[in-house]
């Protein structure tokens, strides 16, 4: 625990500017925590430190190393398959992306945060969220009911342009009547490209990424960025160009310069999952983020975890040897785990430096690993909810007409109560896409408390100025320097990615990346799947 005093702007226009001077300068003390899941022991390894002898030999059926949503939906799965011999290595952090926490009674996210309702090719979605009771009825009809506690409630998001709010993400107010043109077409190819499909009879756009067309003319998207492709379809709108990009970040943690055309309209055109109580492409969302989805497909699989992090992975004669550590005070302590089946349920940066001679499976780190997006998430605990404009509420998701943040979220917000609580915890997201990630590793390293904290609370001080810092009582921060896969053009073709996902053998491959983005979606489709193979080995034998 870090106490600091930080440096506040407070520099806010026009209406939310008053009572304070533009560019005003002041100190204020808070305490910053700033967690770097996996850091320690990245670098333990990195630096190639001795790892002492294992003093302990464990034995399982199924090894599932990671702890995040692959790995848990794996777990899930092979308890539902009638798989009872396994054993979870959390890895760095439980949860890993779907990871929470909590100021007292406050639960807030420390990665995702939503979910969108699945679409009906989303089968096995729908199968998770009907085991823990979300979906309540109907789970694999074209509209199921949901529990409404989960459905994201009104008003839902609003954007920051110009001194005010307006609702909704695209800009609208004050913009011309050309690019509100632009606008219109664009979502109307966004509605026809939903339910295009290719010459193979597939939806062009589905989740799992798997079950999409494989149609050339579609795949040829893969090959150039997402504002190529509105060029080359003649979308010049300012306004669109900012909204496309704003997404990209947002999802992908890239800007739509460098993000693959065929990933950035998946973003739109898989998303129109539809339920009986609630609007079209609806979203669920809890106070703790994906938290208690993670948690819930912990209880339901009634997996045993430990703690630890995989040093080495290799196959032997009668199945795996997963070799471990823990560092406790900076001193590491390992123990040996074998088992029939490991299921590799970490990302594929990690998996690469673990399994021995991944190669041999068809990956060559050097030429197929992905490139991986760094993010900033910082939770604000607030005694009082700051002033907002008259007429412009707060919604849940809210975001700055700005670059690199991407607004803040609301914790609070799915509370149903006669009045407001009295403490809410503000989320802001950064994906750090104004510079290469290498560079912004390295910034995220180097930077003091209050340099991260400046930066994570840059959207708010535009929206609230000077007043924010008064409502601030504790603040949170994590840093995850390998966020997620960034699904640069060609990412589709990756043979190396392939080959990983199609290997069957006692080491089985789960993670988001197989795809080459993270979303819930995907790292679950593949949990589910490792976890099939898994288990027609185990109860064959």
């Amino acid at each position: 625990m870090l106490r600091r005093s930080f440096l506040l702007w407070a520099g806010a226009s026009g209406a939310l500017a008053a009572g304070s001077v533009a560019g005003f300068l002041r100190w204020r003390e808070v305490t910053p925590t700033v967690h770097y899941p996996g850091r320690d022991e990245g670098h333990y390894l990195r630096d190639r430190r001795a790892v002492p002898p294992p003093s302990e030999v464990i034995e399982t059926g199924v090894a599932i190393l990671g702890s995040g949503v692959a790995g848990l939906t794996a777990a899930w799965k092979l308890n539902k398959l009638g798989v009872r011999d396994m054993l979870m290595i959390d890895g760095p952090q439980p949860y890993g992306n779907a990871a929470g926490g909590a100021f007292g009674e406050y639960a807030y996210p420390t990665g995702a945060h939503y979910l969108p309702l699945p679409s009906p090719e989303s089968v096995h979605v729908r199968e998770i969220l009907a085991d823990l009771g979300i979906i309540q009825k109907d789970a694999y009809a074209e509209q199921p009911t949901y529990d409404e506690r989960y459905i994201l409630h009104a008003p839902e998001e609003r954007l920051l342009k110009d001194g005010h709010w307006q609702e909704g993400f695209i800009p609208t107010e004050g913009v011309p009547q050309w690019e509100r043109e632009q606008h219109t077409r664009f979502f109307a190819e966004v509605a026809r490209l939903r339910q295009t499909r290719g010459i193979d009879g597939r939806r062009v756009f589905v989740f799992p990424t798997v079950l999409s067309s494989e149609d050339p003319q579609w795949q040829a998207l893969d090959q150039i960025t997402l504002k190529d492709w509105l060029t080359q379809n003649g979308y010049t709108a300012p306004t669109l160009h900012w909204y496309l990009n704003y997404c990209c970040r947002d999802d992908y943690g890239t800007r739509y310069d460098q993000v693959s055309a065929w990933a950035g309209l998946h973003y739109y055109c898989s998303r129109w999952g539809q339920a009986a109580n609630a609007g079209n492409g609806a979203w669920l969302t809890w106070p703790g983020g994906l938290q208690p989805l993670a948690s819930g497909l912990e209880r339901a699989s009634g997996i045993q975890r430990r703690g630890g992090t995989v040093v080495s992975l290799k196959e032997t004669a009668k199945g795996i040897e997963a070799l471990c550590f823990t560092l406790k005070d900076g001193q590491p302590h390992s123990y040996l785990l074998r088992a029939r089946k490991a299921i590799c349920a970490m990302p594929l940066y990690v998996a690469a430096r673990v399994v021995e001679n991944i190669a041999a499976y068809g990956f060559d780190a050097a030429k197929h690993s992905p490139a991986y997006a760094p993010w900033l998430v910082a939770n604000f605990l607030l005694k009082r909810f700051p002033h907002e404009l008259p007429d412009q509420p707060l919604c849940w998701d809210n975001v700055v007409y700005s670059e690199p943040g991407l607004g803040y979220v609301v914790s609070t917000h799915q509370d149903i109560r006669v009045r407001p609580p009295e403490k809410t915890v503000f989320s802001a997201y950064v994906a750090l896409s104004d510079r290469d990630p290498v560079s912004a590793r390295k910034w995220l390293l180097a930077a003091k408390p209050d340099e991260l904290l400046a930066l994570a609370s840059a959207d708010l001080h535009t929206a609230y100025g000077s007043e924010f810092v008064s409502c601030v009582e504790r603040v949170d921060i994590t840093l995850r320097g390998h966020a997620m896969a960034a699904p640069l053009p060609h990412f589709r073709s990756n043979a190396g990615v392939r080959a990983l996902r199609e290997h069957e053998g006692r080491i089985l491959f789960a993670h988001a990346d197989l795809s080459g983005f993270s979303v819930f979606e995907e790292a679950a489709w593949w949990g589910c799947r490792a976890a099939q193979l898994a288990a027609s080995g185990m109860l064959a034998a």
